[in-house]
């Protein structure tokens, strides 16, 4: 007797089995169907079939990435060695740029009282030291662009078959990708805030370039050529430099490796940031972070790779055909108390490339409202 089966299917309650499973199966009589009506039917099941077993949960990635406590196994070692030179003068930037008061004050005595060689003397060395600190941050910047491409090297390599594995496996180096997310938009947020920076450096490439024409000695330690200058004031001049050097770095990556295939990049963006969006809105994950830090972190981790992801890939984010969940992950951010997530939604609304696209769908643009 012929015959073929349906599963029927039921949720699976285990975070860790993703979907669905088949717990019963159902024989019908094939004999009882004419061979056309027969055909049909297994056409009709293959297609009913495929859409029960090949659901978006499926697709996401499932585990706990350990933004706490992960540590380097001795094949990620030399790799994170590397980073982690950088990552340990990540937080003083952070510090300095937030202390970061400018010369204000100064500059507008300066302008005010022009023939006044004393306020001009204050003024040039008020900002002088000022201008070396920016100068840090900025070399910083490429110091973090460099990081960044060995992070990429390893996550994108053929070591495993995917980004998931790759994130997964490698959790000290994912962890680090994120450490640089992080900070990232932590500078650009301080920076937007600032306007003291792009104005004092304004003045002393105006003050630098009267003193050279009038062949007066500048202080040397601190004085940058005028190419340098001219990479500075660029750099500042975005509202979002760091963001811009990561978007910027990935974009130069995958150029040069025109071996690897693009999805290998960007795969590891979308995952990176699925992974977060399933941590946040799992109650058994969230609830192995040590405290809302973490939480705060992961968020922030989120919007960074979403953004990046934006810039990086052809269509961007936001589009049907990307690989992130924004309805999602949109929704995560919803759902946090709206003073501590504000400033994220802002940089998702503001500093992305595809949002006012013609292929982003309604339903996105009005949850961003």
């Amino acid at each position: 007797m012929k015959g073929f089966v349906i599963p029927v299917l039921s949720q699976s309650s285990s975070p860790s089995q993703q979907g669905f499973r088949a717990v019963a199966l159902v024989t019908f009589q094939a004999s009882l169907l004419s061979p056309p009506l027969l055909f049909c039917w297994y056409v009709v099941m293959g297609n009913l079939l495929k859409v029960l077993t090949c659901t978006d949960l499926e697709q996401e990635p499932n585990f706990f990435l350990d933004f706490e406590n992960a540590q380097p196994t001795e094949a990620e070692r030399e790799t994170w060695d590397e980073v982690d030179v950088v990552l340990k003068d990540a937080l003083g930037i952070l510090d300095e740029l937030q202390a970061y008061k400018g010369a204000g004050q100064e500059i507008r005595e300066a302008i005010q009282n022009p023939n006044d060689e004393a306020l001009q003397d204050q003024a040039w060395a008020a900002v002088v030291p000022l201008v070396g600190k920016l100068k840090k941050f900025y070399e910083f910047s490429q110091r973090l662009e460099a990081a960044l491409h060995s992070l990429l090297r390893a996550l994108t390599s053929e070591t495993y078959d995917d980004p998931t594995q790759h994130l997964e496996r490698e959790q000290a180096l994912a962890k680090q990708f994120a450490e640089i997310l992080h900070f990232t938009l932590r500078f650009d947020e301080l920076k937007m805030t600032n306007p003291a920076i792009q104005n004092d450096f304004s003045y002393y490439r105006r003050t630098l370039s009267r003193m050279r024409i009038n062949n007066v000695p500048a202080e040397g330690e601190n004085e940058v050529n005028n190419e340098l200058a001219n990479r500075i004031s660029l750099f500042y001049a975005d509202a979002t430099p760091m963001l811009k050097t990561l978007s910027d770095g990935t974009t130069k990556f995958v150029s040069e490796n025109k071996n690897l295939p693009i999805e290998n990049t960007t795969d590891v963006l979308s995952t990176m940031a699925s992974v977060c969006k399933v941590m946040l809105e799992t109650p058994e994950y969230r609830s192995r972070f040590s405290s809302e830090e973490t939480v705060s972190f992961c968020l922030r981790v989120m919007v960074g790779v979403i953004i990046l992801y934006d810039y990086v890939h052809p269509v961007g984010a936001f589009a049907k055909s990307s690989k992130i969940d924004m309805k999602g992950c949109i929704k995560v951010l919803r759902d946090q108390p709206p003073n501590s997530v504000e400033g994220l939604l802002n940089a998702l609304r503001y500093t992305t490339k595809h949002l006012n696209d013609e292929s982003t769908t309604k339903t996105i643009k009005s949850m961003l409202q």
